[in-house]
């Protein structure tokens, strides 16, 4: 029994944390106290222990002794359990948190008693402070939805409420909060959802997360720009959820779009003598270029209301029998019915009185500058002919770039090309990656020429191909857009030279086709990865081929193929691709882009596992494909006549394990 005594003292004393016991009758003062405790505290039990004070509350933090003093009053009243949180201060002068949970009963004197135990709760304390700091200072939006066709919202935080400016429910108001609970697509625009789904698709397919803008639409209509990330994760019920982290940077953006306004404004005003900024979004229309017309020139960056001013130009202006085809025109603008999918943007040709009061020959266009801003650029043609005129070579270079602007579709960058110069006059960010450039970089190039060689120096497009451009007036290429993470097909037009050569000649790109998967557009089933590299080097995806967009990420993908396994570097991988080139900054960025493309690719068909990458390096993982090589390496003999003599014929390098592979066959 003795025995058994002395292990329950060892027990309260060195394993049950924090263990003392008190006397809560006045005065109140510590009856015994475990060696742990003491630890805790850098006390000894002498220094504890007294029957005429309370030592222990002498240790509680200042700000915290009226928080103790109410919790031990507590446990006073009667018979019970209690938990309170408080900091210790201890005998070094360092702060504890402590979490205390104390019964109270009555001992076989009658005096009350308190069993106390002691939870160090400070890293916990530390790290909730830690959050709350970033919560504070930089606030973020969080949510968590559901893997439902049409996800439930299930937690959304303040900073998300605040973001999106959800008023607080009053009796008989619509409950926004409510409303976004039962469907998350409400808080996104209409033109965007198509592009969410498609992430969320992604990510649930994929397993990893994303990361982009986005546009929000907020209660009260506006519009807010937020950058974040969506996951996917098994919440505590053991469901798959997403999770999304938003950060605002809704001026950040306006101020970039408002940028990008700038910069086009600057290359059509050399085309167009007005052009007002249609926005569909806040109803509203706006001149910013009048070339100084008596008549608009006081409206100039003055917002009016969209259809009240077009029809009151309309009226006052247009000349009575263009009216109505130049309503018709407007009121499809106004119902989204104008643009075409894959068309040409909306021309329009009409009489108009000029601010000389004289009735002129006018040409429109609307450019398209975003899903809900758009520009009606408008032009006065001296005479009828000079339409027509537009399309001869011997026209001067303002009239070539006017006929470019006026067939094509709105540019996603101009540039001016003077001999062996370019200097950039508008580009949105998409068009940065193209030629290699951060937007950082680019901005200083819009400001000075930069030798043509230079400035194409880091794009994956040959410097001949834009030779050919210049010379022939007009070439394809592909890019990969960043905004909708997706190859691109962009066309180039460039003026005609004129016959001094010495003046500027203008280059517009414009997009031609985009790839992109249909929302929710399902992965294969079949994920079997199959390789061919005896003949022409192929890969397949169950029964369904890739069409690699980039030739570089498929050449990239084969060189991974052929080293079996093994790492690649980068510095290896740029000897291959671009066998005459040395490796330098620029072709590290060209190699960069490259592996992303290929990342990008085996992503969209489900099969980003394939290949590893560790530290810049990247190889395949051979156990998750089949491939023609490997299974005829293996030395089996229902494998022996796949080799017919040709290997990778796409690829001059590929002749080294050729001949490795030739050997084996003679032999």
């Amino acid at each position: 029994m003795k025995n058994a005594i002395s292990n329950l003292e060892d027990i309260l004393s060195q394993t049950i944390s924090g263990f003392h016991q008190y006397v809560l009758t006045e005065p109140a003062h510590l009856s015994y106290v475990s060696r742990n405790l003491c630890a805790m505290v850098g006390c000894t039990e002498a220094e504890l222990l007294s029957e005429q004070e309370d030592r222990y509350a002498a240790l509680v933090h200042p700000a915290d002794r009226g928080l103790y003093a109410a919790f031990l009053q507590s446990l006073r009243e009667q018979p019970q359990t209690q938990s309170a949180e408080y900091r210790l201060v201890r005998k070094d002068g360092t702060t504890l948190y402590v979490k205390d949970t104390m019964t109270s009963k009555s001992g076989e004197d009658g005096a009350l008693l308190g069993d106390s135990v002691l939870t160090d709760i400070t890293s916990l304390k530390h790290e909730n402070d830690n959050l709350q700091f970033l919560n504070e200072t930089i606030p973020c939006g969080f949510i968590k939805y559901s893997c439902e066709k049409q996800p439930r919202v299930t937690y959304i935080n303040r900073q998300m409420m605040e973001l999106l400016r959800i008023p607080q429910a009053q009796e008989g108001e619509l409950d926004y909060r409510e409303m976004y609970t039962d469907n998350i697509f409400l808080m996104i625009p209409m033109e965007e959802r198509r592009r969410f789904a498609l992430y969320l698709n992604r990510v649930h397919t994929a397993g990893k997360p994303m990361a982009g803008e986005l546009t929000l639409l907020r209660c009260d209509g506006t519009r807010a720009h937020v950058f974040g990330w969506v996951t996917k994760c098994v919440n505590e019920e053991g469901a798959e959820e997403f999770q999304s982290v938003c950060m605002d940077v809704t001026e950040r953006h306006q101020a970039q779009k408002a940028g990008e306004t700038r910069r086009y404004l600057k290359a059509l005003t050399d085309v167009y003598d007005k052009i007002f900024q249609y926005d569909l979004s806040s109803n509203t229309v706006t001149c910013r270029y009048s070339n100084n017309s008596p008549t608009f020139k006081w409206l100039e960056n003055i917002p009016m209301q969209m259809e009240d001013a077009t029809e009151r130009w309309i009226t006052g202006t247009v000349a009575e029998e263009d009216c109505e085809q130049v309503r018709t025109f407007f009121q499809k603008f106004f119902q989204k019915q104008l643009y075409r999918p894959g068309g040409r943007p909306p021309q329009l040709s009409y009489r108009a009185q000029s601010s000389s009061g004289e009735m002129e020959l006018y040409q429109g266009i609307f450019l398209k500058m975003d899903d809900s801003v758009s520009l009606y650029c408008c032009r006065k043609v001296t005479d009828a002919s000079e339409a027509d005129s537009l399309r001869h070579e011997n026209l001067s270079l303002k009239e070539n770039m006017q006929e470019l602007v006026l067939r094509f579709t709105d540019g996603v960058a101009a540039f001016e090309v003077t001999e062996e110069m370019v200097t950039p006059l508008y580009a949105s960010d998409n068009v940065f990656e193209f030629f290699g450039f951060s937007q950082e970089e680019w901005m200083p190039l819009m400001k000075k020429s930069t030798p043509i060689k230079e400035f194409v120096s880091r794009s994956d497009v040959a410097y001949e191909e834009y030779e050919e451009l210049f010379r022939t007036g007009e070439a394809e290429f592909n890019y990969f857009d960043l905004k909708s993470q997706h190859h691109r097909r962009v066309k180039a037009i460039c003026s005609q030279k004129a016959p001094s050569g010495t003046s500027p000649r203008y280059v517009m790109l414009y997009n031609v086709e985009e790839s992109e998967p249909e929302q929710g557009e399902p992965q294969p089933q079949d994920r079997t990865v199959s390789i061919r590299t005896f003949g022409y080097f192929d890969v397949f995806v169950g029964n369904k081929p890739i069409s690699f967009r980039n030739k570089k990420a498929k050449e990239l993908f084969a060189l991974l193929v052929d080293r079996r396994g093994g790492y690649i570097s980068s510095e290896e991988a740029i000897s291959f691709l671009w066998e005459d080139e040395p490796v330098s900054p620029v072709t590290l960025a060209r190699y960069r882009k490259v592996a992303l493309r290929l990342k990008n690719t085996l992503e969209e068909f489900g099969i980003s596992d394939v290949v590893e990458t560790v530290d810049g390096k990247r190889r395949l993982v051979m156990e998750r494909v089949r491939c023609d090589l490997y299974d005829y390496l293996s030395g089996k003999e229902e494998y022996a006549q796949l080799f017919k003599g040709t290997y990778l014929s796409n690829y001059s390098w590929g002749e080294n394990t050729l001949a490795e592979l030739t050997g084996s066959f003679l032999s």
